[in-house]
């Protein structure tokens, strides 16, 4: 691990750790930095602008309960954000796709419903995810924060380059030389889909 990933790691730890002793300021830096990627990932996949901002809340509030338990040497702090958003945003997903309507009661219950994988393949998806996101954890500090603003995030590279006061070519290279390592180790089209 290169210097400036270490610091930023020691950075990070710090902060969790002032979170879970309720410290208002970096409660408010922990949003004031994630909260804006975290909207975008909830509004993407989220029927409604409430819901998104309700899924946020959720976000940062489990974040703070479970602040103490936040391992830098585990993952980068955005991964750790990121992953934790994703399980929220798939349980709200799933518990409104839960809503029984009276004509299914009668359905099997290890029928998936239509347009619903079956459970083994939500849990190879589930995998795939988990092991895409180890690999992207170990890439260097910009291209995962690149690759995960701008495939998680749904942002422009214009957008990232302007958040992380980077010039477009940085960013555009970083982006490059992200997904090259990523192919490298493994992870093809396939594996992001």
């Amino acid at each position: 691990m290169n210097p400036s990933d270490r610091s930023q790691h020691d950075a990070d730890f710090a902060l969790m750790q002032r979170v879970s002793v309720d410290d208002p300021a970096a409660v408010s830096e922990l949003y004031d930095r994630f909260g804006p990627l975290v909207y975008r990932m909830a509004y993407q996949v989220l029927p409604s602008r409430a819901d998104a901002e309700d899924a946020v809340q959720e976000v940062f509030v489990r974040l703070w309960r479970t602040s103490s338990r936040y391992d830098p040497k585990r993952s980068a702090l955005v991964t750790w954000v990121m992953l934790l958003a994703r399980r929220i945003l798939v349980d709200r997903m799933r518990r409104t796709q839960a809503r029984v309507k009276a004509s299914s009661i009668s359905e099997s219950m290890d029928t998936p419903a239509p347009g619903q994988a079956p459970p083994a393949d939500r849990m190879e998806k589930d995998e795939r995810y988990a092991a895409l996101m180890k690999k992207i954890d170990q890439l260097p500090e910009l291209q995962r924060a690149v690759v995960l603003r701008s495939y998680l995030g749904g942002q422009t590279l214009r957008q990232i380059g302007s958040e992380l006061n980077k010039p477009l070519g940085t960013i555009k290279s970083a982006l490059s030389r992200a997904l090259v390592r990523l192919r490298e180790r493994g992870i093809g089209e396939e594996a992001a889909a």
